[in-house]
């Protein structure tokens, strides 16, 4: 080996450059066990799959991301330490699917397991699948010529998720629905869509099933371009509003942790959730160790169902995060327009459908920002008092489909973290035959509402579940939920009730599956095992629920059972490492009770260890003439508020 030195060290750098980059590289070491892979990383994946023989130009991918190791490890771990990375793919050959397991410390393919009895989520090569063969179905040809189209030269084909009702035709087979548009010359091509003619396919056999034709409807004339090319003059606003920060930010973001005020947390872009947040704690006095709040929180998944029966739509029942993660659930935010142009901007390395890595800017940002309220006030005569509040914005811009999302975590100096979700983008939207509602057909808007001449935009849901691995000054902790109840007081007193709480502790799972519920109010809280402020009460952090909706699906309606996460506004689990997506890890064409009603049906123990809070956001909405071309954002979202966490307002010694 010396010898080999010695002689490297005489050739020409050039020479020693080119054949460093000839052969497999290792990649580079992360700095923490929760960093993302790196663009490294992911290539030396792939190489370990091809050298194992489980890869070649064919080989498809629909996952592929870190493998976090156990919590138990990441406690464990110290700067400095071995640190164990992982991948973890799942892999399509063919008809078929797999999990691997590649162990990038040992660099080896550690296991390689076929997926039986779920399909892998969907890729960029199954939205452009069978596309050319529909276009060629006689059936389908009819169906265009009914509707004026002669000439397919500009339509624009997809294959999408057909939803999944458990007939005879699906059960275990990948099939897809193509539908077009005709969107020569607009930018919004919503108005264009070729209605009520889709074909059913089966990916794998590369057949055409049968096309569906609920009936022609013309192609629309409407143009409902929205950008600031269509624009006849933009809006004058006057007195510009000017924030900069010519010191720099006042976080510390070193490598992807990040120290903000009493604030300390983990941040990693995630190809799947858009952003997972680790080892969340607060320091409340220099020089004193930090306590722990959360493990880790994230998006688990998103179900969009939409409330039309005709065939094109009913099967419109998205979950989105776990069907769809294959082409990253985050897009570039707009620098100065999505976030403050002051703002930090992180990228997220994503892999495509042949796992090739490639890197996608801005998907993160991170700001400071003043809101203009105050974090506490009090007048008084002798001394009148307030104090300025400041934030700090995690947010994410996730794009699905016609959906456009901002995934926003708030930290506040009052140590509460705010979650928020921004909706906006286009809804989907039908032509149809009527050009108004004074003019419609009967039933024309019976299932969503006129937002334009003869489109209509289609009545549907949205749900939102966040895994929530609080540790509230530590792993152990116990659930409560403190039920606010009516006492009637005694005869005689003045007045004749008043409300008092009567805490109620679930003992397992069953217990824990709760609902919003104003005419019996709660407060949901996660209490520590070990630790009491100085008022003697154990310390805690509550989820405050904000704007909300119960489904309104009936309990045998099948998209309702898949997405079944949606059936209560929190969920209770003991940890495991594997729990993470609310609709199961294998969404795409599942069976119903996948995820949380299958975790949780053992009715495991809750009490006293260490556990997991899912939370759902669900919202109707009933679409308005606002919301068309593009609808304002609209924000839903919940608190994590201490609650005797400490012994004091902790804004208190805000400047």
């Amino acid at each position: 080996m010396r010898a080999e030195v010695k002689i490297l060290i005489h050739l020409p750098l050039s020479f020693i450059l080119a054949a460093a980059l000839a052969g497999p590289q290792p990649a580079p070491a992360a700095g923490h066990p929760l960093d993302p892979l790196s663009y490294r990383e992911v290539w030396r994946v792939l190489e370990l799959l091809r050298d194992a023989g489980h890869m070649d130009r064919e080989t498809r991918f629909s996952q592929l991301t870190l493998r976090e190791p156990p919590k138990r490890e990441v406690l464990a771990w110290r700067p400095g330490a071995e640190m164990p990375r992982k991948a973890y793919a799942v892999v399509r050959r063919g008809d078929d699917a797999f999990e691997a397991i590649v162990d990038l410390t040992e660099d080896q393919v550690a296991s390689w397991t076929p997926l039986k009895g779920v399909h892998a989520n969907w890729n960029a090569d199954d939205s452009k699948a069978m596309v050319d063969k529909v276009l060629e179905h006689p059936d389908f040809v009819s169906g265009l010529e009914a509707r004026g189209i002669t000439d397919n030269t500009f339509l624009n084909c997809g294959t999408g998720p057909p939803g999944y009702f458990g007939t005879e035709e699906e059960r275990g087979r990948r099939l897809g629905n193509v539908r077009c548009s005709e969107p020569r010359g607009v930018r919004n091509a919503w108005t264009r869509q070729v209605e009520g003619l889709s074909a059913v396919v089966d990916l794998e056999s590369e057949e055409v099933l049968r096309v569906v034709d609920d009936g022609p409807v013309p192609l629309t004339a409407t143009d409902a371009d929205y950008d600031r090319t269509t624009l006849e003059r933009p809006r004058k606003v006057p007195g510009p509003l000017d924030t900069r920060q010519p010191l720099g930010p006042g976080f510390q973001l070193d490598g992807r942790q990040v120290r903000w005020q009493n604030w300390r947390f983990h941040l990693r872009p995630d190809q799947r959730v858009g952003v997972v947040l680790s080892l969340v704690s607060y320091q409340e006095k220099p020089g004193e160790p930090a306590r722990s709040v959360m493990y880790q929180g994230h998006l688990s998944e998103i179900f969009v169902p939409y409330m039309d029966p005709s065939f094109g739509w009913y099967r419109r029942n998205f979950i989105d995060v776990g069907e769809f993660m294959s082409s990253g659930l985050a897009n570039a935010l707009l620098r100065g327009r999505d976030c403050p142009g002051y703002a930090t901007y992180i990228d997220t390395v994503i892999s495509n459908e042949k796992g090739r890595p490639r890197t996608v800017a801005d998907t993160i940002c991170v700001f400071e920002r003043e809101t203009g309220d105050p974090s506490w006030r009090h007048w008084s005569s002798e001394l009148p008092d307030s104090r300025r509040s400041r934030d700090l914005v995690v947010r994410v811009g996730a794009v699905v489909g016609n959906y456009d999302y901002l995934l926003d975590w708030i930290f506040r100096q009052d140590g509460a973290i705010e979650v928020r979700v921004g909706t906006t983008g286009i809804v989907e939207a039908k032509a149809t035959k009527s050009e108004n509602a004074l003019e419609a057909e009967p039933g024309a808007d019976a299932y969503g509402r006129f937002v334009d001449r003869n489109i209509v935009a289609v009545n549907h849901d949205h749900y939102f579940s966040y895994r929530l691995d609080l540790d509230v000054d530590g792993a152990k902790n116990r659930f409560v939920a403190d039920r606010l109840v009516t006492r009637r007081l005694p005869e005689g007193h003045p007045r004749r009730s008043l409300w008092v709480r009567e805490p109620h502790v679930p003992a397992s799972e069953h217990e824990a599956k709760l609902d919003i519920n104003l005419q019996r109010p709660a407060l949901w809280r996660v209490l520590s095992n070990g630790r009491r402020n100085s008022s003697g009460y154990p310390t805690s952090f509550q989820v405050v629920p904000g704007r909300n909706a119960n489904t309104l699906l009936s309990e045998d309606d099948y998209p309702r059972r898949r997405a079944g996460f949606i059936d209560h506004h929190l969920w209770v689990t003991p940890q495991r490492d594997e729990e993470r997506h609310a609709a199961g890890d294998h969404p795409t064409l599942s069976e119903p009770g996948q995820g949380l009603p299958a975790w949780t049906a053992a009715d495991r123990p809750i009490r006293d260890t260490d556990i997991v809070v899912w939370h759902t956001i669900g919202m109707h909405h009933l679409p308005r003439s606002e919301d068309w071309p593009v609808m304002p954002t609209v924000w839903y979202g919940f608190e994590l508020r201490p609650f005797d966490f400490f012994d004091r307002n902790p804004a208190l010694d805000l400047p």
